[in-house]
């Protein structure tokens, strides 16, 4: 958990410069706590979608108008009010020794049976075993700080009761202020998150402090059967345990048990106070006699062993931190451009940068919905890794992205031991995991291939960043295991002298037939990407080049077209035919229409350099997505996907317009936060985050402001090259690397 201190004040000396290849240092530095500060958040009243949140990357605490967790009630049933950490996974009892095997059916590999934990229909995911094995492990809520707010006659206050609410996130300090009126009287609420320890420290000035009519709530819930998106359980209290392990004038020690999750919490105040116990998992904290109180909340995995630090020291502690990731890594300005867009697009990048820090930079890999709610049982998606962290080292802060790297190193042995199950040599990942690294049966899991290089590409991302023969050590062994599946896995066709991608397979775009599918054309390029570049790895390493990664590197399927344009799989060739037919266009949904999902196939060049890739045929594909795809029917990383290629090919304009757009599936809300999607643009967002979005779009303004391999030099537009050249953007640009 010291990582995220070390991230934030050590990270790479040179990301205050320009990017070295197409950066170019400003007449004068950027002011980055002017740029950071304008786009502080501000509620005056209550967002029932959008609540802010503060955070360290491995814990995270929700908060409503107040600075605390008191009214729940105001906000969407997809908005709990949660304190989540990365560490903090429950599985509920396998009495009868569930597996894996027990989900795995045969497939018939080109004439191979191997096992896949493959759910024909969804139906089957009610079976007890399937069921058990998607939900467990899962994340847990491991408790709610809340306001105690009581009236003149001892009565709980209701939210009405509070007037001249106005909260503000500071992003340059991480300091959550929220103020507002209680029966005439000022509250000030302080909310952070340490970088350091997994404590909450909460500051509070009220006049009502002294008669004992505001203090702090602390209280836990159990884990309910209904794990998404809030797994925890307030009705049943005999299904788990508190323990008071220690107390006195300025302390409060916990021990927590549910099954066989066990975690510690300490609580320590700046001055004497008040406890007591409410109930037998709730706690209330007063301090009669003063207007101020520091509490400081710590979660752990075992008892600390040292004293919490004092609360001027915690509060500097966060601020400090806050302002060190912010001086140190990347950032861009778009000060004086006079696209009125402008300054939304620079809000959504400093909102995204803030948020992928608390909620993506953590000790494992994130889930969807990061350390705000549930989503997938709190599992995290392999394949979303990249979107979600890939960032960090292109703008500046490799070390954020280390942090979940080592989730790899852990399960190698697992990933191994999976491929030589399909046999086939190096390393499988799993799609949907918690720590442990067991897949999760599904109809469509075990099929996606597509986090198969993003081992390689995170790695070589990091190595772009941190050139050293320690990363290329560290990162050797996952490297070479996940170029060797990438070389393993294709099926040599003699009678036509290619390597093939499945069947089975299932592309990033989900709506295929995994079982009959052929060669989906992100894949093949990103397969071919990830090879070339892990023979890259050995020549850096001095090792002779893999001589059969190079036949597979030249005979891997060109990527398949049909009438001038790029193809989703060589095994759809019907669809821009649907997509035009009567059937597919005009907003209809038919289950046949693939123009739907993910058009991945955009990412061969874009998120990928594009090797193989003939520009005129995916500008051609690029143009027929803008007209004839249903844009309804995607996701919030679809967007910024789509603009890497719109800048790698030069249409600048385009770029800007997808992350700009204003969709239901793609909306940035006041805490900067997107929903998952929706199917009818003009509905209202959904109360419920989609990370990758925020990640996505990092990618591709790093991309566009920092550049990539090969992008134009000179000209204009050059220093920044995704960007339009014509005056109306002004770019300024600090601490970017380029793309490959």
């Amino acid at each position: 958990m010291r990582l995220f201190c070390v991230c934030l004040l050590g990270a790479v000396a040179t990301c205050v410069v320009s990017s070295p290849s197409f950066g170019q240092a400003s007449a004068s530095p950027i002011d980055r706590r002017a740029l950071v500060t304008r786009h502080n958040p501000t509620l005056t009243r209550i967002d029932p979608a959008s609540p802010l949140m503060v955070g360290n990357g491995n814990l995270g605490f929700t908060a409503d108008i107040t600075g605390l967790q008191t009214f729940q009630e105001q906000y969407s049933p997809r908005v709990p009010l949660m304190i989540q950490a990365q560490w903090a996974w429950h599985s509920f009892p396998n009495p009868t020794g569930f597996s894996l095997a027990q989900a795995e059916q045969p497939v018939d590999v080109r004439g191979q049976s191997r096992p896949y934990p493959y759910l024909r229909g969804w139906d089957e995911a009610r079976q007890p075993h399937i069921q058990w094995l998607r939900e467990n492990p899962h994340r847990i809520s491991l408790g709610r700080l809340a306001l105690h707010l009581a009236k003149a006659d001892g009565s709980r206050a209701a939210f009405a009761d509070l007037s001249g609410t106005r909260q503000t996130l500071d992003l340059w300090t991480g300091r959550l202020e929220s103020r507002f009126v209680f029966d005439g009287a000022p509250v000030e609420v302080e909310t952070s998150v340490h970088p350091t320890l997994d404590a909450v420290i909460v500051r509070l000035r009220s006049p009502l402090l002294a008669s004992g009519r505001l203090g702090i709530d602390v209280s836990f819930p159990g884990v309910g059967r209904q794990l998404n998106p809030n797994p925890a359980d307030w009705a049943h209290p005999d299904a788990h345990q508190t323990t008071v392990r220690r107390r006195d004038a300025r302390t409060l020690s916990l021990e927590r048990r549910i099954d066989d999750t066990r975690y510690a919490v300490t609580a320590a105040s700046d001055r004497p106070v008040e406890q007591q116990q409410t109930g037998p998992h709730a706690f209330r904290v007063t301090a009669p006699g003063g207007d101020s109180l520091t509490l400081i909340v710590a979660f752990s995995e075992a008892a600390l062993a040292e004293a919490l630090p004092d609360a001027d020291a915690a509060r500097a502690s966060v601020a400090a931190a806050w302002a060190a990731h912010w001086t140190r890594g990347g950032v861009v300005d778009f000060s004086g451009s006079t696209d009125p867009r402008a300054a939304e697009l620079e809000r959504r990048v400093v909102l995204s940068q803030y948020l992928t820090a608390v909620n993506a930079a953590g000790q494992w890999p994130p889930q969807e919905e990061g350390l705000f709610s549930n989503s997938w049982n709190g599992k995290f998606h392999t394949e979303m890794h990249l979107w979600h962290a890939g960032h960090f080292a292109l703008w500046g802060r490799p070390a954020l992205l280390e942090r979940s790297m080592h989730w790899y190193e852990k399960q190698l042995p697992e990933a191994q031991a999976r491929a030589r199950q399909h046999g086939v040599r190096g390393a499988w990942w799993p799609k949907m995991v918690g720590p442990e690294g067991r897949e999760s049966p599904s109809t469509v899991n075990p099929f996606i291939m597509w986090q198969q290089p993003h081992p390689i590409y995170l790695a070589e991302l990091l190595y772009r960043a941190q050139p050293t023969r320690e990363t290329l050590e560290r990162y050797r062994a996952i490297v070479s295991e996940s170029a060797a599946l990438l070389a393993s896995y294709p099926f040599y066709e003699r009678d036509r002298d290619r390597f093939v991608l499945g069947p089975p397979i299932m592309p990033a775009q989900e709506v295929f037939a995994p079982l009959t599918t052929v060669n989906p054309t992100f894949e093949l390029e990103y397969f071919r990407f990830g090879l070339t570049t892990a023979q890259a790895w050995r020549e850096r390493l001095g090792l002779p080049r893999e001589a059969e990664w190079d036949r597979v590197i030249a005979k891997l399927s060109p990527l398949p077209v049909k009438d001038g344009l790029y193809l989703a799989t060589e095994s759809t060739p019907e669809l821009w035919d649907l997509a035009r037919s009567p059937r597919c266009s005009g907003g209809r949904t038919e289950p046949a229409c693939l123009d739907r999902d993910h058009p991945s196939f955009l990412m061969a060049l874009g998120l990928l350099p594009g090797a193989g890739v003939d520009r005129d045929t995916m500008r051609r594909t690029f143009q027929a997505v803008m007209q004839d795809w249903d844009l309804r029917q995607t996701w919030g990383w679809d967007f910024p996907m789509m603009a890497m290629t719109a800048a790698r090919l030069g249409l600048r304009d385009e770029a800007i317009d997808l992350l700009l757009r204003d969709g239901a599936n793609f909306r940035f809300g006041v805490a900067g936060m997107t929903p998952r999607g929706q199917l009818e643009a003009s509905a209202a967002p959904v109360a419920e985050t989609y990370f990758p979005s925020n990640g996505a779009l990092l990618w591709a303004v790093g991309l566009m402001a920092g550049g990539w391999d090969g992008a134009p030099r000179t000209g204009p537009g050059a220093v920044h090259p995704g960007f339009p050249a014509d005056g109306r953007w002004v770019v300024r640009s600090e601490g970017l690397r380029p793309l490959p």
